[in-house]
Parts: structure tokens; sequence; C-alpha cells
């Protein structure tokens, strides 16, 4: 399991920080906020796209379990694409994932989130 984290919080861009930030609080209005209008989410393999399927995911993702994130990892891939890698420890099947979470920017708002499996 990864132990370290590359980059600080505070250097990756205040769209993915405050992102997030909301995400982790289970704040789908204020996540949303940061996905330009015709954003992809694609989750496990399961694609979510537009502002009500997207939002929709942002409200409804992980709702029936109780879990803590932390984050424990994060790399610029370049200007546009950067990764956060968290882990998840729940009440939800394994009780501990890591994921990573690998946004593309466009004019500061989120065009597009890949949420997969953290490699080992």
């Amino acid at each position: 399991m990864t132990q370290h984290t590359d980059l600080p919080s505070d250097l990756l861009p205040t769209t993915v920080r405050e992102f997030f930030a909301a995400h982790v609080a289970r704040d789908a209005d204020t996540a949303s906020s940061f996905l330009a209008a015709d954003a992809v989410i694609v989750d496990q393999d399961e694609i979510f796209r537009g502002r009500e399927e997207t939002y929709a995911f942002l409200r409804d993702a992980g709702s029936e379990f109780e879990y803590t994130t932390e984050q424990i990892g994060a790399r610029r891939v370049d200007d546009a694409h950067w990764v956060v890698t968290v882990r998840l420890e729940g009440t939800f099947p394994g009780g501990v994932a890591e994921l990573d979470y690998r946004f593309a920017l466009r004019e500061d708002l989120i065009a597009e989130l890949v949420i997969a499996n953290h490699p080992a």
C-alpha cells in the first residue's frame, strides 16, 4: 500500500483541492460546481455524463457505507492532468481500498474524473 504523499495538497490546483474537499465532505452541490457542463466521471468502469448524471453520482456514491477518506498521494502528470491517491477505510466489502482520482482539467474546471483502483 502507498505510504507517502508525492505532492502536498496545497500544491494541487485549487479546482482539484476544493472539489476533493467537497467530495470527501459529501457535499454534492459544491463538488459539482467544479465540473464542466459536459464533464464525464468514470467510477470503476461505470460512466456518468453531463450535469444530471455526474451530480447524481456525487450525491449517491458510497452513501450506503460509512467510511473515512485519507489522501495518501498526489502527482502532476502535466498542466491539465493530476492524480490524487486516497485510502478509504470503512464498512464496505474488504474494508480498505486505495483509489486513484485522475483529473483532467479544462479552463479551471474538471472535464473528466476517472476513479480506479490504485495499482499495488
